[in-house]
């Protein structure tokens, strides 16, 4: 993550053979469920497959039998059912944006929500009722014709779903909190086909579950959020400065939201300046410490409430300006092209010393792509004014998060890469008091270790709900929850 341009590179998944498995499921038993569906079912060889099976992440390459292309909420429940029915393997696919790559499963059912991206806005009221298959950059659009916003993350093709579930960090969570905050309400079906509505005066502990317990309960196929005004126009912080200034940087950014009440919510990033115009190309390649923020109040007041951001020290370079707010939320989009390779991990952090951003930095520098990262992620604010207990997001006070990204294109390089990430990771949890972010999850190898980070004090309330909406654990492509007994 660094907010500028990189190389589209990278390919999507190759198809493989399909197996007498998946044409048996596809067969005779597709044609029950295709005559429920107003939406399509494709099958292996079908037009349209092929993309319905590539994700944004390119290391994934997985072949289901079926994938149903949804039209609405009857149409879940149908699929639903006959996953159940047919005991298949059943992944819900939003925006296809996760990094897990989990929306995707081999030989089993796909519910695709990629068709239902309806927006609807009450500006009086101020909430929009947004379709499962929505993107950030679908829900944008449509609240900034009112000049408003919902807080929602930092890449436009994320989809809200999978964002939304399992917490949703974004430029707005210290002025407004998380995405899982300002859900109002959902519509959800469930393991057993049923459609319910899930909102604090209905359905409460489905309700409290889906805010941060991810896809674990059902099939999220509306979310209605709350929304605040921001925009049209905002002030965005976007400055380099090398990277042996981080402690200065890293600790300035530190003061500055520590001593004023600046409703910004910066992201500090260590990488390697690209070869791109927006830089000297005298620095291309150079260690980076980046420092990027949203001001989502008046962009001239938020030029000077930002400036102590950007003149700590003298920049590489300095692409701070006023920008649309969906402009802004597009910024860093190159950053992360479809079909490139992707694997993260994430740690909390309860400080910020020198030792520790000296270990940051050097971990970056030895990074084997230039277009990895290590974000920062500076919390606190409207996020953490939430109880622990009040949603099932858990680790909200943590001041930090670490976000380890291995961003590359060949997978000759894989390898490298993701022992990389594995092992930054493992040294920076030797500063953490615990706690993990599960929409940065690698590949949920830690296995219920990890999760019981991710999900914190709220496990055994999230296995207890889990039991009651989900006690085959139909929905146990995600980071799972296993019903209590």
């Amino acid at each position: 993550m660094s907010g500028k341009q990189r190389d589209r590179g990278g390919s999507g998944p190759a198809a493989v053979g399909r197996s007498p498995a998946d044409a048996a499921v596809a067969g005779a038993g597709g044609e029950e469920l295709a005559a429920r569906l107003r939406g399509r079912l494709l099958r292996p060889g079908d037009p349209g497959y092929e993309p319905a099976r590539t994700l944004w992440n390119g290391m994934i390459d997985k072949r289901p039998a079926l994938v149903a292309r949804c039209r609405g909420e009857e149409d879940v429940a149908a699929a639903v059912d006959f996953a159940r029915d047919h005991g298949l393997p059943l992944a819900v696919r939003g925006g296809g944006h996760g990094v897990a790559g989990q929306a995707l499963c081999d030989g089993g059912l796909v519910i695709d929500l990629s068709e239902m991206r309806e927006v609807t806005v009450d500006p009086e009221a101020r909430t929009a009722l947004a379709g499962g298959g929505c993107t950030l950059g679908d829900v944008d659009r449509a609240t900034q014709r009112h000049g408003l916003a919902a807080p929602l993350g930092v890449v436009s093709a994320t989809g809200i779903a999978g964002l939304t579930l399992s917490g949703g960090m974004g430029w707005l969570r210290r002025a407004h909190g998380l995405s899982c905050d300002n859900l109002l309400s959902a519509r959800v079906v469930t393991a057993d086909g049923r459609v319910l509505t899930a909102r604090e005066e209905e359905n409460a502990d489905l309700f409290w579950a889906i805010r941060g317990g991810g896809g674990n309960f059902g099939v999220v196929t509306s979310f209605e959020y709350r929304l605040y005004p921001v925009g049209p126009e905002v002030y965005f912080c976007n400055v380099y400065f090398p990277a042996d200034r981080a402690r200065e940087v890293l600790r300035d950014c530190e003061r500055c939201l520590r001593e004023s009440p600046v409703p910004a919510a910066p992201i500090g990033v260590l990488g390697r300046i690209p070869e791109a115009p927006e830089f000297p190309p005298g620095a291309y390649g150079q260690p980076f410490v980046a420092v990027l923020a949203l001001f989502p109040g008046d962009p001239a007041e938020g030029e000077r409430a930002l400036l102590p951001f950007r003149d700590v020290a003298e920049p590489i370079a300095d692409l701070s300006g006023v920008l649309p707010y969906t402009g802004a939320q597009t910024v860093l989009d190159a950053d992360y092209p479809d079909g490139g390779r992707y694997y993260w991990k994430s740690v909390n952090a309860d400080g910020l010393g020198d030792e520790l951003i000296d270990r940051l930095t050097a971990h970056a520098a030895a990074a084997p792509s230039a277009a990895s990262t290590i974000d920062i992620w500076f919390q606190g604010g409207a996020m953490a004014r939430v109880g622990e207990r009040e949603t099932a997001f858990a680790n909200r006070n943590s001041p930090y998060l670490f976000g380890i990204e291995g961003n590359w294109t060949d997978e000759a390089d894989s390898a490298a890469n993701m022992a990389w990430v594995r092992e930054t990771a493992a040294d920076l949890r030797s500063y953490s008091g615990g706690g993990t972010y599960l929409n940065f999850p690698g590949f949920l190898e830690e296995g219920e270790q990890q999760l019981r980070e991710g999900y914190g004090r709220n496990y055994e309330r999230l296995a207890e709900i889990k039991a009651r909406y989900d006690p085959g654990n139909l929905f146990r492509l995600n980071a799972n929850i296993r019903p209590h007994a």
